[in-house]
Parts: C-alpha cells; sequence; structure tokens
C-alpha cells in the first residue's frame, strides 16, 4: 500500500496498481568443471579445492594452475588421480632446472 497526500493534507492509503516487479533472475550457475577453469589463475581458491576434492580428472591441471598452493599441491600428490604423477614431475622439473 502506498500513503498519499489529499488536497486537505491528511493522508489514506491506497493500494498501489502498479505492474509487479518481474522475479529476479536466476543466479548464475557455478562454473563447469573443465580444464580451462581448473588451469585458470583467476578461478578462487574455493572452486580449485572443490574441483580437487570432486573432480580427480581434474586434478592434474590444477597441478599446472599457478594459484595453486602448496597445500592443493599436497593434498593432490597425496590424493592422486588421472596424469598428476606426472604433472607433479613436470612441475618439481620445472622448479629444479628454473629458467635454463
Amino acid at each position: 500500500m502506498k500513503a498519499s497526500a489529499d488536497e486537505d493534507g491528511s493522508t489514506q492509503q491506497r493500494q498501489g496498481r502498479g505492474r509487479e516487479a518481474p522475479p529476479s533472475a536466476p543466479p548464475a550457475p557455478p562454473p563447469q568443471p573443465t580444464p580451462i577453469h581448473a588451469c585458470d589463475p583467476r578461478t578462487p581458491q574455493s572452486t580449485l579445492w572443490e574441483f580437487a576434492r570432486s573432480y580427480p580428472e581434474l586434478r592434474r591441471w590444477l597441478v599446472a594452475n599457478p594459484a595453486s598452493d602448496a597445500e592443493l599441491l599436497e593434498y593432490i600428490a597425496q590424493s592422486g588421480g588421472p596424469g598428476v604423477a606426472h604433472a607433479l614431475d613436470i612441475l618439481l622439473e620445472s622448479i629444479e632446472h628454473g629458467d635454463d
């Protein structure tokens, strides 16, 4: 209801007769668990952890993400998954040899 002032200054309650507001848009879906999102350094840490816990096939891609911290990499190393050992070997070799 809306309050409106009459000519004499008194206020009365009246029902609004405008259109109802359209329903708000649904929230955006969570990122799809793809290698692209797993490698993207802009992917939030919470999402990277969710990928590591729920999608073993993405763990090797998380190793390639420069935003993956030591704790996440440790979790991935302990949990394993397809291609994880090879991805970790490549990461450790690149760290060992630096920019040779």
